[in-house]
Formats: C-alpha cells, sequence, structure tokens
C-alpha cells in the first residue's frame, strides 16, 4: 500500500476543466487531480463544492476570480513552489474569459511547472452543434454592454471569413443578436444553452430570425451564440476598377495606385498597373 506522502502531487500548478453541465463530464484524471491537490483555487466556492461532493472529497479552497485576482495572485505563486495548486472555473476550461491567463504567465515567470488537464469547453461544444463551419473560428467572449462599443466591436470582425463565437447572457441575448444582424447582415447563425444538461437545445436560423424570436426574452442558463462566415464578395466590376484607379492615380503614381487598388480588390497588381498606364496615355 503506498504512503499518503507518495500520493501527493508534484507542486506546480494544474489547469483543471471542469464539466459545462453534466457533473459526470468530469474526467477520472481531473478527479484525481482534484482529490489530491494541496488547494483548489475556485471562481465560486459554493459551485466548486458541488463538484468535489459530487466526487466525494474535501479540499481547501481560494476564492480566485476578477475582483480579486490581482490581490491573491502573488500568494498563489508562491505556494506553487511547495504546493500543488489546482485551478479551476465554475464550469468548463479555465482561462476562457477568466483572469487565469495571468496565473499561467506568472507561474511560468517563476519557473513553476505547469500541467493542463483537457475537458469540458461551452465555445467548442457549442460549435459542434450549431452545423456551422468549424475549419476557422474565432472566438470573442463577451460583446461590450453599450451600444456604440458593440458595435464596435461587430465591424472590427465583420470580414474575418470564420465562423464568430460568443458568449451571452439570456437577458442580453435579444439585443446582441439585433446589433449583429445589423452589422453582419443576412448569416446563418446559431444559439446554444444548456450544453450536455437534461434541457440542451441548439436552434439555427439566420440571425435576423434568431434575433426575433428571441426579442421579447431570452433564455435561461449559460447561451452560446454562433455567426457562420460572410459569403463570398461579389466580383469587382471593370466600371468599378476604373474608378478607383482613377482616385489613386490622382493622389500616386502608377505603380503604386495599382498597388493600393490591388490590395483593396484582390486582383493582380501588374493588370492593374497596365491598366493605369493605358489610363494616364
Amino acid at each position: 500500500m503506498s504512503s499518503p506522502e507518495s500520493e501527493r502531487l508534484s507542486p506546480g500548478l494544474y489547469i483543471v476543466a471542469t464539466p459545462i453541465g453534466n457533473l459526470s463530464d468530469l474526467t477520472p484524471r481531473a478527479a484525481d487531480t482534484l482529490s489530491r491537490a494541496d488547494v483548489v483555487a475556485v471562481e465560486d466556492s459554493r459551485v466548486t463544492a458541488k463538484l468535489l461532493g459530487h466526487i466525494g472529497v474535501k479540499r481547501p479552497m481560494l476564492p480566485y476570480h476578477d475582483h480579486n485576482a490581482d490581490r491573491v495572485r502573488p500568494a498563489l505563486i508562491e505556494r506553487m513552489a511547495r504546493e500543488a495548486v489546482a485551478l479551476v472555473s465554475d464550469a468548463g476550461t479555465p482561462l476562457i474569459s477568466d483572469p487565469g491567463f495571468k496565473l499561467v504567465r506568472d507561474a511560468r515567470a517563476a519557473g513553476h511547472a505547469i500541467t493542463t488537464l483537457p475537458g469540458p469547453c461551452a465555445a467548442i461544444a457549442a460549435l459542434t452543434l450549431s452545423g456551422l463551419p468549424t475549419d476557422r473560428f474565432l472566438f470573442l467572449g463577451f460583446l461590450p454592454s453599450k451600444a456604440k462599443a458593440r458595435a464596435d466591436a461587430i465591424a472590427e470582425v465583420a470580414a474575418i471569413r470564420a465562423t464568430l463565437i460568443l458568449y451571452e447572457s439570456g437577458p442580453r441575448l435579444g439585443v446582441a443578436l439585433a446589433a449583429l444582424a445589423e452589422g453582419l447582415g443576412a448569416r446563418d447563425a446559431a444559439v446554444a444553452r444548456e450544453i450536455s444538461k437534461a434541457f440542451e437545445e441548439c436552434v439555427t436560423g439566420t440571425l435576423s430570425e434568431l434575433a426575433a424570436r428571441y426579442a421579447e426574452a431570452g433564455p435561461k442558463g449559460e447561451i452560446v451564440v454562433m455567426v457562420g462566415p460572410p459569403g463570398e464578395a461579389p466580383p469587382v466590376s471593370e466600371d468599378d476598377v476604373d474608378a478607383l484607379l482613377t482616385d489613386a492615380l490622382e493622389r500616386l503614381p502608377a505603380a503604386k495606385a495599382a498597388a493600393e487598388v490591388a490590395k483593396a480588390t484582390g486582383l493582380q497588381k501588374r493588370d492593374l498597373y497596365a491598366r493605369a498606364l493605358a489610363m494616364k496615355a
């Protein structure tokens, strides 16, 4: 029989993914690590206590969240030199929309061992439900709450050819979908919630259809919004090209004007240069 000392985890930081719904989604390795950690850094001790109760263990917990992270982090880093510190979020993989990355950064700078225990992540799980393209995607976290900042954030990513993934709360869902519809147009989208729970659902449609569906009241639960990439841009007409070249030639020599229009349209620079010379002649 092994002694309690031999069962201790090596000192360092353990990044432990926790269930996003069904507690049975906790991996055996994660359960083993949590049961042997010297301390567990948590978002909400009440939430993590339920998880620890599910696997039948009690461990010391230390709150680590947005409001105390800067104050608590130095002591946690110091403890990693001699103790095993497990980092968890209330649900899913730590560091995704929480302050955990600073703890990892500082632990690495201090030379401590860092181990990650992969597991559930709401963004990835929702993407698999959506039926939207998965070959390229961008996680945006939460959109800003103020209208102007929200519109600016949407405009910033409007041209990116990737599926967009966002987190949102029920009360803000309708407003967020309406802003996405206004800023991105008629794109396919999906709203997933209660992932891995009894009432899991993923509703699909265009952004405007989903905005109308959730205009009155958003659903309860953790919500993930996904928006498909933009469609192919229409080809640029010859008249449009000539107009762009005319404008550029008023400010630039032919070679630089051709380069500017090539960047804007995706057309070949050499063809545009020849066209620019012909226009000047």
